[in-house]
């Protein structure tokens, strides 16, 4: 996020002597530029220029030798006066040794504060008392060498005469000075420059506003014998020209010693830009100032013609930060020729990051600057492709002004000129046209629409005049007659200024109408709910189904719906399963998961499957989520014109290609279902516990389902897996889902506990099953209930589920209650059987039950168990 010094700000606009940066932030936020953190100054306190008048070298006992230095400060002197009226001046001590006596230095005196909260106070050290300490670059967060203080005049460039001891260093430094942080969107890349901040500020202060990226006439235009540019993008992409303008510089006999001027360094640090060298500094500096990226090459190290093209196969680059990088295709790249081959050898990669073979170094003299317009997406997809986030190319991917190449690039030679002693070299390069200035042209905006949509009254002399504040030249205004009954609408042609590829459409230009106006004016108004709405039928059930699953003991997930086929292999699924027919997605997160997933636990498990790896195993949650189940002879969706409603028949092709997203619901419990305690050992979580899960999600939704063994479907079990259907409206037995415990070779592929358990049911089936009326309530009878207990002897393979409904049908309008308590297997019972005990409870709603009623009933089960082939348990 771009960082805001106020002296550097105010080289643009007009700022009040005690602005702070809380209330620039105030200003900016009006605009829609958000704080996003004031940082404080860097030193407080008292921080002065000192002049060493005495320097005793004191060798030490550890081979350390230190200077007891005697520092004036002048009226921060022990006793108040400066040296030369006789005053005394502070002895302090100090290990470095690049000064001598009489050189002016930065002092800080007991009180101050430096960067990293280091706080300066009169401490005894070598013998002596040190009253302050006499400080280096790195002390005061100006970087460089610790080891070695500062000399003002040799150091910083400072005349000595301009020194006075005891002079305010902060101010001297501008190390006191607040740097607020600011938030820029995305479509307004223009604020990332110290020009776009100044213009905002103006908007919303109405201060004075002097635009110094604005072409003066005095640029020269380019020459003949200019640097040889050849813009050759053979392969634009979706019609993209990669660079469309392209400006040339060279700058000769640069003093490669010459350091960069105090102030340019200090504005840059506190910009959060490290300083390197004059030349490099330059180009920051004028980027930061103007907006526009440049980039400086050492000419002796470039070979004429440069090339701007797309990679070839095979190509690398070591970039400016010592990666060697395998370019791609769509890359576009700055060349040149060494061999004579035009284009042989790969400078850097155009608007990102440059090369290290023409890079700027200690010994260059001559240099050349470049200062172009690129492609605002192929310079944002060549830095996410190589992971440059570099301050070129966050200012080009959101958009630069095409007409300030010229001028920054005037604006370094003058500086290159000024601090490096160089010369400007009369050739000048220019080469192509922007394309955004030579195609845009007016957008027809009405002088009601902002009004219309923003719910503000605003006159037409106010559109306009917004408009024009913001740089836009409103060219024409006319009456549309189209709409008599509601008079005369004027309508304005509107031209957008170059800084902003952002405007587009009336849309964007109202918008700058009511941000400049203000936010504040837009009443807030809360929609009136219509009546006779609510949530629909499906949503009460999800929301009830997930309070019941959570009152019952589960915890909600939320996980990413992309697979890879090696999550369908986790699961065991047969090459020729219908949940491995997955949609593939064109531009995937993740290469190993192009797929969007078929089933909820191919996701959850994984989720699950995280949490034990990281300890905890008894875990039971759930997840509510769509599917996405492609048709095997789904036809290819339709590739659909932008802009204009597409036809009926188009609609009808793209529905038939959209595959089924049908919701569902899973869930899966690990480790223990309930926990040991005082109260005993607790008990594990088994597939019971999934198929109540599943069949409480189906009650929930108000369905009665069967539960049947069903030994054949993965993930789960073959012995140990319920299916799950219901009948719908029209009698057909739908599929509603599954429960149980997963198969061994699944739990041991994804690392969960034994014996885990899982469930998955179809939300979307179950709406569809429901009835849709609400679930009547039952009386609650006031008379006694009599209780049976039932236990049956049947074949070990008749799943429980059908002998309770064989007890349900027997027992009637009297049955109330039946439940499984007991499951027995033995020699008693005797070889594939076993015994099945069920607590049934009786009771009528008028009247207690007689013994007669009783039996009655009782006879009734019995005799409704016995057709299924169970034999009731003596």
């Amino acid at each position: 996020m771009p960082r805001i010094v106020k002296d550097w700000l105010a080289d643009h606009v007009e700022l009040p002597a005690d602005l702070t940066a809380e209330r620039l932030a105030e200003a900016l936020v009006k605009v829609g530029l958000e704080e996003e953190e004031i940082h404080p100054a860097a030193v407080t306190g008292p921080l002065v220029v000192g002049r060493v008048l005495e320097q005793v070298p004191e060798p030490q006992k550890n081979g350390k030798t230190i200077n007891w230095c005697q520092v004036d400060v002048g009226p921060h002197n022990e006793d108040g006066k400066p040296a030369a009226d006789g005053g005394t001046p502070r002895g302090i001590v100090c290990g470095a040794h690049n000064f001598g006596v009489g050189d002016l230095v930065v002092v800080s005196l007991p009180g101050t504060t430096l960067p990293g909260g280091f706080e300066i106070a009169a401490r005894r050290t070598y013998g002596h008392v040190s009253d302050g300490m006499i400080c280096s670059p790195a002390e005061l967060g100006l970087g460089g060498d610790a080891g070695g203080i500062i000399v003002l005049p040799r150091d910083m460039g400072f005349a000595e005469e301009d020194l006075t001891p005891g002079q305010d260093a902060i101010a001297l430094l501008g190390l006191g000075e607040e740097v607020l942080e600011i938030n820029v969107t995305p479509d307004r890349g223009y604020a990332f420059s110290y020009r776009g901040v100044a213009r905002e500020y103006a908007h919303s202060t109405g201060a004075k506003f002097t635009d110094r990226g604005a072409l003066t006439g005095a640029e020269p235009a380019a020459t003949p014998d200019g640097f040889d540019v050849r813009l050759e993008d053979g392969k634009p992409i979706d019609g993209r020209v990669g660079c469309d303008r392209f400006v040339t510089r060279i700058v000769r006999g640069i003093d490669p010693a010459a350091p960069s001027p105090e102030w340019m360094r200090s504005r840059l640090e506190n910009s959060g830009m490290r300083s390197i060298s004059l030349a490099v500094d330059v180009t920051n500096y004028v980027m930061l100032d103007l907006g526009q990226p440049l980039h400086a090459y050492d000419l002796a190290r470039v070979a004429a013609p440069l090339v701007v093209r797309r990679s070839a196969p095979g190509e690398t680059l070591t970039t400016l930060d010592d990666v060697e990088r395998t370019l791609h295709a769509e890359d576009l790249l700055i060349t040149d020729s060494p061999d004579g081959s035009a284009g042989s050898r790969v400078l850097g990669l155009a608007g990102v990051m440059g090369g290290e073979s023409t890079e700027v170094s200690s010994v260059t003299t001559d240099v050349l600057v470049e200062a172009a317009h690129f492609d605002p997406t192929t310079v944002a997809r060549t830095a996410r492709r190589h992971k440059i986030p570099s301050e070129a190319a966050k200012r080009f991917e959101r958009g630069v002004d095409p007409l300030l190449p010229a001028v920054a690039a005037q604006r370094v030679v003058e500086l290159l000129v000024e601090h490096g002693g160089g010369t400007a070299d009369p050739a000048v390069g220019d080469v192509g046209e922007p394309v955004a200035t030579a195609t845009r042209g007016p957008i027809m905006l009405k002088a009601t629409e902002p009004t219309r949509l923003s719910g503000v009254e605003y006159t037409p002399e106010q559109v306009r005049s917004t408009l024009e504040d913001v740089g836009c030249v409103v060219t024409e205004a006319r009456s549309d007659a189209s709409r008599p009954e509601s008079g005369p609408v004027e309508t304005f042609a509107v031209t957008p200024p170059s800084w902003r590829p952002d405007l587009s459409e009336p849309a964007d230009l109202v918008e700058e109408v009511v941000r400049i106006q203000g936010y504040d004016q837009i009443p807030s108004v809360l929609p009136k709910a219509p009546g006779g709405r609510g949530l629909t039928e499906e949503q009460r059930t999800r929301r009830s189904v997930a309070r019941a699953l959570a009152e019952a003991g589960f915890v909600e997930v939320l996980s990413y719906p992309f697979v890879g086929a090696s999550d369908y292999d986790a699961l065991g699924l047969p090459a020729d399963d219908a949940r491995r027919r997955s949609v593939r997605l064109a531009n995937p997160l993740a290469e190993d998961r192009p797929y969007m997933r078929t089933n909820l636990l191919v996701t959850l498990l994984e989720t699950v499957r995280r949490n034990v790896s990281r300890g905890l195993s008894d875990l039971a949650v759930f997840e509510t989520g769509l599917v996405t189940r492609p048709a095997p002879d789904a036809p290819t969706a339709p590739a659909l014109p932008g802009g204009t409603r597409p036809s009926d028949a188009e609609l009808e092709a793209l529905a038939a290609a959209t595959p089924d997203q049908p919701r569902r619901i899973a869930g899966v419990l690990t480790g223990r279902r309930v926990t040991a305690g005082w109260w005993g050992k607790g008990r594990a979580a088994d597939w019971a516990d999934a198929v109540d899960a599943a069949r409480l999600v189906a009650r929930r939704a108000g369905v009665e389902v069967t539960v049947a063994a069903d030994p054949t479907h993965l993930p789960w079990h073959p012995g140990r897996c319920a299916k799950l259907e219901a009948t719908d409206a029209a009698g057909r037995t739908r599929l509603i889902g599954h429960a149980g415990e997963l198969h061994p070779k699944v739990v041991d592929a994804l690392g969960l506990p034994a014996r885990a358990c899982a469930f998955e049911v179809s939300l979307t089936d179950l709406v569809t099953v429901a009835s849709g009326e609400p679930v009547a309530a039952s009386p609650v009878s006031a008379f006694p209930a009599a209780k049976e207990d039932l236990a049956f002897v049947v074949d070990a393979a008749l799943p429980a589920a059908t002998l309770r409904e064989a007890i349900v049908s027997g027992g009637g309008d009297l049955l109330e209650d039946v439940s499984l308590f007991d499951i027995f297997t033995g020699e008693q019972i005797g070889e594939g059987r076993k015994s099945l005990a069920y607590a049934v409870r009786l009771r009528a709603a008028d009247r207690t039950l007689s013994a007669d009623e009783v039996r009655a009933a009782r006879e009734a089960i019995v005799a409704a168990a016995e057709r299924i082939g169970a034999v009731l348990r003596a």
